[in-house]
């Protein structure tokens, strides 16, 4: 039987490789200014856990504590976040989209407590946030992370600070009102949002929760991973052929690469992944130009604009990560108009009973290009992600 609620043991830059003490408060690392990542004892799971004995614990993301940042389980409020459903597309479908001989699944997190995926990585990181003492979180908002920090931080009994576009969709707006946090509306994007958020911190205090500029968000992201590999089995062939995953700041791509490689050392899986594909939209893609040019680091998109409010993101500080995960993957990073994406919102709402919000969707209009490039075969095992309920857009 596992020997700790969980192992962590440090955190370690992603970038410079210095390593830092994850049981005091830390953002960004203080050696390079780049993203922290959470480090456990793998070979202490490995052999305190050999096998993934899960069978009797409950269906949230608090299943894999283990590889969880939270070392005292008295700090996890659970809204039931995660262990969200793998559908099953008709094959109609999937015949539409090129894959004839495949198969085609989608990873609803619609179905998580605040609408989106957002509600794992705020789930865990306002979790350890209290856990570190901390007592108000700020963060930027480009669509959904600011009702999910909202929701989960007065459970824990923590201020929340929010500062999102003005014309940011109104309904992420009222609910992040309703959970009774504070808002700010700027004239802008997330990225002036953020510096909002950062001038609000030094001046006031408060910890900044934006995007990968903490350790922790990334952690819940990528039980997301974990899910998809349990619903595999485990083992050496757990794994889909192709992921795609509409992406702005871009922790859900760089938290399920972070598992992938975690699971394969405490040897619950094989080497085998798959071949990552992150979605954007064409009037905000700046990780798709930067791996086209085959760039490191992507340079700020200027005048973005897109009916996807939550991959609005005109520049990423984890964009470095995002771009390691796609070339070690052998993935590949497209864009997609707003016609597409609405025409895709309606086909899976006609064929397969989905209302996806306009970020899922976009990973729908992808499809058809990625198999007429031959990126994706007819006969391929395709995941889509619709990361939020399509009534939040």
């Amino acid at each position: 039987m596992p020997a700790r609620y969980s192992y962590l043991t440090s955190l370690t830059c992603s970038a410079c490789g210095e390593t830092w003490d994850s049981d005091s408060v830390q953002g960004l690392c203080p050696a390079c200014g780049l993203v922290l990542f959470a480090t456990y004892d793998l070979d202490a799971v490995r052999r305190d856990m050999p096998q993934p004995t899960l069978e009797h614990r409950s269906w949230d993301l608090w299943r894999y504590h283990e590889l969880l940042p939270v070392r005292d389980p008295t700090h996890v409020h659970c809204l039931g976040e995660g262990a969200t459903p793998l559908l099953q597309v008709p094959q109609a479908m999937a015949d539409t989209v090129g894959l004839t001989a495949g198969e085609l699944l989608i990873k609803d997190e619609g179905r998580n407590p605040t609408g989106s995926f957002k509600s794992r990585g705020m789930a865990v990181a306002i979790a350890r946030a209290a856990e570190l003492g901390i007592h108000e979180v700020a963060l930027p908002c480009a669509g959904h992370a600011g009702a999910a920090a909202a929701a989960y931080a007065p459970a824990a009994g923590m201020g929340c600070h929010v500062a999102m576009p003005r014309d940011a969709p109104q309904v992420n707006r009222l609910e992040v009102e309703a959970f009774g946090a504070d808002v700010t509306l700027v004239d802008g994007l997330i990225d002036v949002a953020g510096r909002t958020v950062r001038e609000r911190t030094a001046s006031v205090g408060g910890f900044d929760l934006s995007t990968l500029r903490e350790p922790y968000r990334a952690e819940g992201k990528k039980t997301m991973a974990f899910e998809l590999a349990e619903a595999g089995d485990w083992g050496d062939a757990w794994s889909p052929d192709v992921l795609v995953f509409p992406t702005g700041g871009g922790t859900g791509i760089v938290g399920m690469w972070k598992a992938f490689a975690e699971l394969e050392e405490i040897r619950w899986i094989g080497p085998r992944r798959p071949r990552m594909v992150v979605v954007q939209a064409a009037g905000c893609s700046p990780l798709v130009r930067a791996f086209e040019q085959g760039a490191d680091r992507a340079d700020p998109w200027v005048d973005a604009h897109t009916i996807a409010a939550g991959i609005r993101v005109p520049s990423a500080i984890g964009d470095y990560l995002v771009l390691r995960a796609l070339r070690e993957s052998g993935g590949t990073a497209i864009s997609v108009t707003d016609d597409e994406i609405v025409a895709a919102q309606k086909l899976l709402a006609e064929k397969a009973g989905i209302w996806a919000a306009p970020e899922g969707a976009a990973t729908v209009a992808a499809l058809p290009h990625l198999t007429k490039s031959g990126f994706v075969s007819p006969t391929d095992r395709v995941v889509l992600f619709n990361t939020a309920m399509g009534i939040k857009s």
